[in-house]
């Protein structure tokens, strides 16, 4: 331990005044049905997760927030997630509207005397805390942390002002961080202006045709359901591939070889943007009939229809396709190779790919860029968090 540094666990941080730990009310206590339009403020994951007190527009009574003075908050205070996602932790600012927490947040109160709480947000963000709440919580269908599994935890703590220094210093990356997530939103929220208006015009000069004219669905063996070693490829909403390997299954299971420049389509999630492009790090891997694959004759450039079909103007107007209730819906490969598009010529696509394509290496040199900071912030915590590095007061 450093020379000015102790050793404290989280329930003697704290003074006589308010508990240093409060766990939210009872859930029957405080319930959607509870809730109005406009007065006490309730604070729940939302806030947390976000970290912004407006993120969530829950209220209560004056009758019943004093029924639960004991669950109010202040500025200040730290919030944690209990149910869940465990451990996600919030300081609450100076313009905080007054309120209480739910059931799924626990309030930590510290001796603002002694202790900074911005310090102790920070410490309690370290990846190792992190991993120890995700052991500590409990729960099958839903984990859930308990005020012991919270108090026990020991943080090390300098002198009150290297705490306010150690603060000033980490707020500084945050703020970089920020801004560069800010400047990301605006990158993107260009990219798809962008891509609409490229698509809209394009469209208006294409010529009519369907799917089915320039796609057609590959069915390369690959290895069978019982084979110990394979690469698989899973399909998440919006466009997203994984790559499994050493997966198996059924012996009757037949899988499909899949190869770079392949538009691949989840048969079972096709309202939510289930379209990806195969990309040459993929290439080879397998999938089942479940997750079909379509080669692209030569009149279609498969980064142009990749950003067609990944539009959410696309789906709104292909809702129809859907046959079945509520979240059986499904789209018969058939109905959509048949739905019609208006396709324009080889030169326009590519010129629109290439555009796009720019637009998002510069997504992807911003990702990197915060990728590198996040991680250098990361590093500087371990120093500054454990006294390894000394800052002047």
């Amino acid at each position: 331990m450093r020379e000015g540094w102790i050793e404290c666990p989280i329930h003697e941080l704290g003074n006589s005044q308010r508990p240093v730990l409060k766990a939210g009310p009872f859930g029957s206590s405080v319930t959607k049905a509870t809730y109005q339009i406009s007065g006490y403020k309730v604070y729940g994951q939302q806030e947390v997760v976000a970290k912004d007190v407006n993120a969530g527009s829950y209220f209560v009574s004056e009758t019943t927030f004093k029924t639960h003075r004991g669950c109010a908050v202040e500025p200040g205070d730290i919030l944690m997630t209990m149910m869940g996602t465990v451990g996600r932790v919030f300081r609450l600012p100076e313009n905080t509207p007054e309120g209480i927490i739910n059931p799924r947040l626990v309030r930590i109160s510290v001796d603002h005397d002694r202790i900074c709480s911005k310090f102790v947000e920070i410490s309690l963000e370290q990846q190792w805390i992190q991993r120890l709440l995700e052991r500590r919580s409990q729960g099958g269908t839903m984990p859930g942390l308990n005020l012991e599994a919270i108090a026990s935890i020991k943080l090390n703590i300098p002198p009150i002002d290297e705490q306010y220094q150690i603060a000033k210093i980490l707020r500084t990356w945050d703020e970089a961080i920020e801004k560069l997530n800010g400047l990301r939103t605006a990158y993107e929220s260009r990219l798809l202006g962008l891509r609409d208006a490229l698509m809209a015009r394009a469209s208006r000069q294409g010529r009519p045709a369907c799917f089915g004219d320039f796609l057609t669905e590959s069915r390369i063996p690959g290895s069978n359901g019982a084979t110990a070693r394979k690469i698989s490829v899973r399909l998440y909403g919006k466009g997203t591939l994984e790559k499994n390997s050493s997966r198996s299954g059924s012996a009757n299971t037949r899988y499909y070889r899949r190869k770079t420049g392949q538009i691949i389509w989840s048969k079972l999630d096709f309202l939510n943007g289930a379209f990806a492009l195969i990309g040459p790090e993929l290439d080879g891997c397998e999938s089942t009939l479940d997750l079909p694959a379509f080669d692209c004759d030569p009149s279609v450039n498969p980064a142009w229809l990749i950003e067609y079909l990944t539009r959410p103007a696309y789906y709104t107007r292909q809702i129809h396709l859907a046959r079945g209730q509520r979240k059986a819906r499904r789209v018969a490969p058939d109905d959509w190779l048949a739905s019609p598009l208006r396709l324009p010529d080889r030169a326009t696509q590519d010129h629109i790919a290439d555009i796009l394509s720019c637009a998002r290496e510069e997504l992807a040199l911003l990702d990197a860029e915060i990728n590198a900071v996040t991680r250098q912030k990361r590093g500087l915590m371990q120093k500054l968090l454990t006294g390894v590095w000394r800052v002047s007061c």
